[in-house]
């Protein structure tokens, strides 16, 4: 590859509307300049595009706004009423500025996606700096750099490969007892643009997060550095908080090894990975020493951005439910009447504890549900810190279950890169390269670009 490429990364997408501004002058074909507030609507199937009085500017199924070249490094654009977290615990809106191009695009008859056109280094650094805190030390913002490079390259590899095609995947079938649901999450196939901008993909929230230049100098001091495995791009992973063991990439995704995604104790000692129910249990209800354990607080603030750090407790956590607000949620998020909720039974586990099988038992039926975030979803009005847990269930004076109790470990898939832990690494000297020598097995870091 002789120089980076440019990306496309969707930033709304299905909106009847989209608002925003343009700070400086943007031209598009058969319009221009245009600058200010501005707002755009679908109608017939076109995208019209209205000025702050709203006057329409002009009308098309796809419309480009460009900035000119000289002024690329210090013109931006402004989305109003971005989603950021979507369908996840910490789910807002945000008003979100840009570098780049805009383009919006129909999507469908009636609605449109608004994508932003941008360098792959600029978008990293957006990367970095909204994944975590732009002060974390250099040297974990520099491992991150890199892996969230390999991670798109391969994905943009993957994309252009008939062979390989990166799209999510479900099935559902019905066995001799059970219903059985099993569907995961991959990076979906996108047809308008590479990739989208939040945790589906990688965090993208345009310049909103760069505050100190942190995240710019790791991105630069690694330019055009990945991960590789036997000469080919990783497709690399990462998630918030392992809990102390990282996953299998099977446990969260189709049923392959990877042998650079094989789970591998987040300490400096070793610790053996959970085999049995017996074991899970008192793997999760212990308090092992891990990196990701930290509760340095003003290590954590450096670590975290603000809303990350509303989540409290993740290493191990509890949450809780009567049965009756359970079965509400399994019957809203499933679209199954379980009746009364009588037993949540794990059947297989990856090697951090994490559930990715798991049998729903009520008076109505009986259904087995995985993979790990299928399972986190199901449980949860928003999501399960993770699918390492445990479940107890009390009963009441006639020996029906009256609520369930979860404890549990981690936050995320736990595959790959745990990112609290790889922070700490950094706080206490290691390197980027240690890092992901640490996180990723037999991998090597190579300049191709």
């Amino acid at each position: 590859m002789a120089r980076q490429p440019n990306i496309t990364v969707g930033i709304m997408d299905r909106r009847r509307e989209v608002a925003g501004r343009l700070d400086g002058d943007f031209f598009g074909e058969g319009c221009g300049p245009v600058s200010g507030r501005f707002s755009a609507r679908v109608t017939g199937g076109e995208i019209a595009l209205m000025d702050h009085t709203y006057r329409e500017i002009c009308r098309s199924p796809s419309i480009g706004l460009r900035a000119s070249e000289d002024a690329l490094p210090r013109q931006a654009f402004t989305l109003f009423h971005v989603t950021i977290g979507d369908r996840f615990h910490w789910e807002r809106e945000e008003d979100q500025a840009f570098r780049g191009h805009l383009i919006l695009q129909t999507s469908g008859s009636e609605t449109m996606a608004a994508i932003n056109e941008v360098p792959l280094e600029d978008y990293l650094e957006s990367v970095i700096a909204s994944e975590m805190n732009d002060a974390a030390p250099l040297e974990f913002l520099k491992a991150h750099a890199i892996l969230s490079r390999s991670w798109l390259l391969a994905a943009l590899g993957r994309k252009k490969s008939p062979r390989q095609p990166v799209r999510s995947a479900e099935g559902t079938r019905v066995g001799r007892t059970d219903e059985e649901t099993i569907r995961w999450y991959d990076r979906e196939d996108h047809d308008l643009f590479d990739v989208c901008a939040d945790d589906h993909c990688q965090r993208y929230q345009g310049i909103t997060r760069i505050a100190s230049g942190q995240a710019g100098e790791a991105v630069r001091r690694t330019c055009g550095r990945v991960m590789t495995y036997r000469g080919e791009v990783c497709d690399a992973r990462y998630s918030k908080a392992c809990g102390g063991i990282t996953e299998e990439f099977d446990t969260a995704w189709d049923d392959r090894r990877v042998p650079y995604l094989a789970s591998v104790s987040d300490a400096a000692v070793p610790h053996p990975t959970v085999e049995t129910e017996a074991e899970s249990s008192r793997w999760i209800l212990s308090e092992p020493e891990a990196y990701c354990s930290t509760g340095d607080e003003s290590l954590l603030e450096k670590i975290l951005p603000g809303f990350d750090r509303e989540t409290k407790g993740f290493f191990r956590w509890k949450a809780e439910y009567p049965r009756k607000e359970l079965e509400e949620i399994l019957y809203e998020k499933s679209g199954l009447d379980f009746g009364v909720l009588k037993e949540i039974v794990p059947l297989r586990r990856g090697p951090s504890g994490r559930i990715f099988r798991l049998r729903i038992v009520g008076s109505k039926r009986s259904v087995i549900v995985g993979k790990e975030l299928e399972i986190r979803r199901w449980l949860s009005r928003s999501h399960l810190y993770s699918s390492a847990f445990v479940v107890t269930v009390e009963h009441d004076l006639r020996g029906e279950p009256e609520r369930f109790v979860f404890q549990g470990a981690g936050w995320g898939h736990g595959v790959g890169l745990c990112q609290i832990g790889a922070a700490v690494m950094a706080a206490r000297g290691l390197s980027a390269e240690e890092i992901l020598g640490h996180y990723f097995r037999g991998i090597e870091i190579r300049k191709i670009y």
